[in-house]
Order: C-alpha cells, then structure tokens, then sequence
C-alpha cells in the first residue's frame, strides 16, 4: 500500500489554514474542483475556505489528513491559532477603543467623588466606569445611555460634554436607587408641590428633608447633585422605572429663585410631558415647546399669574413693596425678584440681599 508521507509543519507566524491549502493544492497540481471530490468537500466550502471565509472544523481536518496527508492536529493548530490571533486583535483594538472613549469623562473629578479609584492604568479606569455605568462595554453603555431621548439645552456659547452630563446623570441615579419611593401618584404629587411651595420662606435645614419625603411619598426621588466641568446644569428628570421618577438638582446657582424655579420646572416635565423622554436643563434656554411649557408651569405655580400681572401693572418695584407682594401670596421674596430681574423690569444689581444662598453638601 502506498501511503503519503506525514509532513511536519510548524509556521513561526500567524496563517489562515486555508492559505497553506491554497499552497499544498499548487505545489501539487490539484484543480479545486478535484480536490474537493476526492475529499467529500462542496466546492464551496473549499473555496471558503481558501479565503478565509469559513473555519476548518475537527471533521474536516480528518478529511484533510486523510486527502493531503497532512496531519489533523496541525489542521486544528492553524485554525485554532488563526483564531486566538484574530481574538487577541480585536481585543487589541477594542481596548484602545474603550481607553479612547473612557478619555471622554472627566476622570479627575470622579477620582475626588471616589467613582473612580486612583490609577495611572486607562484600562483598569475605563473598567471602573463600566462598573460605575452597570454595563460591559462600550456597545452596551451606548445602548443604554447613547440611545437616551435626551431634551437638553445646549448653549451654542459653550462646549458642552455629552459624557460629563451622562456621568452626572448617573451619579443621581445611583443615588435614587436608594430612596424607595411609593409608586407614582400623579394627583398626589401635584398635592405635593403645593405644599412644597409654601416651603419657600423657609431656610434649607426645613424645606429640604420635607420636600423630599412629600415627593418620595409622590414616587419621585429628589436628589441634589453638584455639575461636573463642561456641564453647565441646572437640573434634569428622567423616569426610573414606570412608577418611580428622578428629579436632580445641580444647585449650580446658590440664590433661592434659582433653586426654586429649577425645581419647580423640573416638576413640570414630570406633571406634563412623556415618560420616555429625559430632560436635561442646561443654563441657557432654548425656544423649545416643552421647556417653554414647564417655564410656564414653574412661572405659575411660584407666582399665580393674575397676581402677578396686577403688581407688574401698579409699576413699584422698592424692595418694600416687593417683600409686601411676596406675603401676599405667601412666596419668599426672593423668587419675585428673581422673576423681575429676569423679565427686564429692575435690574440684576437690584434687591439681590432679599434672595437667600444656599450652599450644597454632598
């Protein structure tokens, strides 16, 4: 019986299999066609794999064995390292892909907020946001949070971050995780607000344990949360869950008009607008319907309009008359100046000492 001989072939680079098949069949003279008959391969398959378009599975190595006399084991040790090389590549590439868009937030900032460990190693920080994010890549993490119906106003004066705002928006969602809250009531929440309201003469140490447990009661969890660079935040809101929604505060101005009509106003995209959106409030406002409607519900609720319309008339502004408005329906005076400086009717110089600051502990 005549009998090939084993060949020993040990390549010191990487190769697909199907190119030292591409090799052996010229060497011999062998046409495709009749290769493929005399190994019980379709034509097409030989073919792929000569163009590395399919693998050489365990089966068919015998079959190269016995057709070539090429040993089997050296079939699957081409293919098997063809494969770990193409594996280690794309790791390679990969991991150059993820420190690229890890570079994106601002990791000095979540170090001192200890969501991010000290390390000078990109890759171990670039795991440290997955953990952060809850996800296992950056396919994943743009799934998530790349995909957001995101409402944001941007200010065409100033670069604005997508990650530092994606990053703070996490921040308070981890922070909501914590807060259980009952499940959405949207009449009752409404109930909330107005008592809320009437806590706006009052100093944070009151208002705030308050406020946040009428709304937790309401299915809204309430945080505060200070920007990170490149944010320029005032505040946002986004539904959790169907039944549980986020509302976060920056506190990125410390006056109480501030604070109070960014609350107020994030309170009206919850009343008003869908849950599957997210709304991101930056400081400059854009001529968007849905900003302007939650502009006009915060406008209202802090100073009913028919009110306000009358004292606007009566064109006396002193800081007496301003702080008799303000009992008259029950609001700290330092949202009505607000409101005026920011219709144009006094200027921003004026009655500033009748808004109180507030500072934000975290």
């Amino acid at each position: 019986m005549i009998m090939h001989k084993q060949d020993s072939f040990n390549p010191d680079y990487v190769v697909h299999p199907g190119e030292v098949l591409e090799e052996i069949l010229e060497a011999r003279g062998m046409q495709k066609g009749e290769f493929a008959k005399r190994c019980g391969l379709s034509a097409k398959t030989v073919s792929q794999i000569i163009n590395k378009k399919h693998p050489v599975t365990p089966g068919t190595s015998l079959q190269l064995e016995r057709t070539l006399g090429l040993s089997a084991d050296i079939w699957n040790g081409l293919d098997s390292k063809y494969r770990l090389h193409l594996a280690r590549q794309l790791e390679v590439n990969e991991k150059s892909s993820v420190i690229e868009w890890a570079s994106k937030f601002p990791l000095s900032q979540l170090k001192k907020r200890n969501i991010v460990t000290e390390t000078r190693d990109k890759w171990e920080a670039a795991l440290q946001l997955f953990h952060f994010f809850s996800v296992s890549s950056v396919i994943t993490w743009d799934e998530v949070y790349g995909s957001i119906p995101v409402s944001y106003r941007k200010t065409s004066a100033y670069e604005s971050s997508t990650h530092s705002v994606l990053a703070w928006l996490r921040i308070a969602e981890i922070e909501a995780e914590d807060i259980e809250t009952d499940s959405y009531d949207r009449r009752l929440f409404k109930r909330s607000l107005e008592k809320i309201r009437k806590l706006t003469t009052t100093e944070p140490e009151v208002f705030e344990p308050r406020m946040k447990d009428l709304c937790r009661k309401s299915g809204v969890a309430v945080v505060f949360v200070s920007e990170l660079p490149k944010t320029r935040l005032c505040g946002a809101t986004r539904w959790l869950a169907n039944n549980k929604a986020l509302l976060v505060l920056s506190l990125r101005y410390k006056s109480d008009d501030q604070f109070w009509f960014s609350f107020f106003h994030e309170a009206g995209h919850i009343l008003l607008h869908d849950k599957t959106r997210v709304f991101i409030d930056e400081v400059e406002k854009n001529k968007n319907i849905l900003e302007e409607e939650a502009n006009k519900y915060a406008q209202d609720m802090l100073v009913p309009e028919e009110a306000y319309s009358d004292f606007i008339e009566a064109d006396n502004f002193y800081k007496s008359s301003i702080i008799k408005f303000a009992e008259s329906i029950n609001i700290a005076p330092g949202i009505v100046v607000g409101m005026l400086q920011h219709e144009g009717h006094i200027p921003y110089k004026w009655h500033n000492g009748l808004k109180q600051k507030f500072i934000l502990k975290e």
